[in-house]
C-alpha cells in the first residue's frame, strides 16, 4: 500500500510549481499536495502510517455505519 501514498519518486519533479492553471494558484496548494502524499516520509514511516490508518478505520464507528449502509443499499460487504 505504500506506493499509493507516494505517487512519484522523491523529489517529485512533476508537481506543477509555477503553473499558470488557476487550481495551482495560492502559496499553499503545492505544499498541501506534498503533505497529502506524505512525500517527506520514508518507506518505513509510510508503512507505520498506513497501519495506523487501517487500525483507526477498523475501530471507527463511522466505518461500521458506512459498511452497514453499503450492505443494505448495494449488497456490498
Amino acid at each position: 500500500l505504500c506506493w499509493a501514498l507516494s505517487p512519484c519518486p522523491k523529489p517529485c519533479p512533476s508537481l506543477p510549481a509555477g503553473s499558470q492553471l488557476p487550481c495551482f494558484h495560492g502559496s499553499s496548494t503545492i505544499r498541501n499536495l506534498k503533505e497529502r502524499f506524505h512525500m517527506n516520509m520514508t518507506e518505513e514511516q509510510l508503512q507505520l502510517l498506513i497501519e495506523q490508518m487501517v487500525d483507526g478505520s477498523m475501530r471507527s464507528i463511522t466505518t461500521k455505519l458506512y459498511d452497514g449502509f453499503q450492505y443494505l443499499t448495494n449488497g456490498i460487504m
